[in-house]
């Protein structure tokens, strides 16, 4: 278990890093003060009008970088930061949402995946690791091979919220080149606005990622610690 703990807060050192510098660039950003005065609602619906959208509306949620495209209703959901701002971390923030909208009117293929995971992963990613570290009790207390099958059980448990946390990667840098493309092709940024607007969506993404390689190494550790000491 100490190798577990020594993983685990390895990962959480670098979630924390890479979330700092999310938080320091979108400050740093938020700076930036778009020439065209759009704020991030006005973005976030022009780029769906520009993509033939008219049944997705754009509201704003409370919170910071709590922003995200709601495919059940279709809603681009704003921070209130963000929809109000008009500003490149705004801008960017509010494309990428408004991308996500895109691909789910365009039936990209990895966001239907994913959406397909979130009712399998809502259920199995809160027990999955209990019913890992119960099967190996209970196999090493009783000596029974209910145990190790139980333990299994909790790793496909775990491969499920692994293959979400990968899945999420290609939705996710999709969303943000389409948000990119469409802010330049529209000349809706300047080039100054544009880079900004990159580096944002840059290290958002890296937050993803290293979700993706956190899930994977722990899915990696408990396979070893129950097919390892299998016979």
């Amino acid at each position: 278990m100490i190798g577990y703990y020594i993983l685990i807060g390895a990962i959480a050192l670098v979630s924390w890093l890479v979330s700092n510098q999310l938080k320091q660039k979108f400050a740093k950003y938020s700076r930036v003060q778009l020439r065209n005065g759009m704020s991030g609602k006005e973005i976030a619906e022009k780029m769906l009008a520009d993509n033939g959208i008219y049944d997705v509306e754009v509201i704003s949620t409370p919170g910071q970088l709590t922003d995200h495209y709601n495919p059940k209703n279709k809603t681009v959901n704003l921070s209130e930061s963000v929809y109000n701002q008009r500003n490149a971390a705004a801008a960017a923030v509010a494309a990428h949402e408004c991308g996500h909208a895109v691909q789910h009117a365009q039936a990209y293929s990895a966001l239907g995946m994913r959406s397909a995971l979130v009712p399998i992963v809502s259920i199995t990613s809160g027990m999955s690791q209990w019913l890992v570290i119960g099967g190996l009790v209970l196999g090493g207390a009783t000596g029974l091979g209910l145990g190790w099958w139980v333990a299994v059980a909790g790793l496909v448990f775990m491969g499920f919220a692994t293959l979400f946390s990968f899945i999420t990667l290609p939705v996710e840098y999709d969303a943000s080149n389409r948000a990119l493309v469409w802010l330049e092709n529209k000349h809706m940024v300047s080039r100054e606005e544009h880079d900004a607007a990159q580096d944002a969506l840059k290290w958002a993404a890296r937050t993803y990622l290293v979700a993706a390689i956190g899930a994977l190494a722990s899915l990696l550790y408990w396979a070893l610690q129950v097919f390892g000491g299998r016979d």
